[in-house]
């Protein structure tokens, strides 16, 4: 009962990569957007190299943000599941050998080791958007755009 309840929450944890990943896609797409303006309008090398790794921090965050979506759905399963847990993890075990997600060789691991595997994940997906809003707010400052402020 208390691993289900367990598994519950990781999902839980992992479903809040949506938002984060939502957030991302909206950063990404300003990126994509100030790095074209400067480049045809301003000509400023700098800027656009900005604009282009925060474009780039959103690609990665947006693998992890698949990577953590796909794990929220795992555990989510697990815990809804009315088959005892082992079973369900060889049942799971043997699925991702099946479709080569999973080494054949690869040594079982216990669900709290898992599950700190996936928050990982979900550690990984946060950093990649914190980077990028780092560079959105360093853009943001740094825009030409902003020189009428000044």
């Amino acid at each position: 009962m208390a691993v289900d309840l367990q598994l519950a929450v990781v999902a839980s944890l992992l479903r809040r990569g949506k938002a984060l990943d939502q957030l991302s896609t909206g950063l990404t797409l300003i990126g994509a957007a100030i790095g074209l303006i400067p480049m045809l309008v301003y000509g400023s090398l700098w800027m656009h190299g900005l604009c282009a790794a925060l474009v780039i921090f959103g690609l990665l965050q947006k693998y992890w943000a698949l990577r953590v979506a796909f794990d929220a759905d795992l555990f989510q399963l697990m815990a809804d599941s009315t088959q005892p847990l082992p079973e369900c993890t060889l049942a799971l075990d043997q699925v991702l050998q099946n479709l080569r997600l999973k080494p054949a060789n690869g040594a079982d691991r216990p669900w709290d080791e898992r599950s700190r595997g996936a928050l990982k994940l979900l550690r990984n997906q946060t950093q990649m958007l914190a980077a990028q809003a780092l560079l959105a707010v360093a853009a943001i400052i740094a825009s030409p755009a902003l020189g009428f402020i000044r």
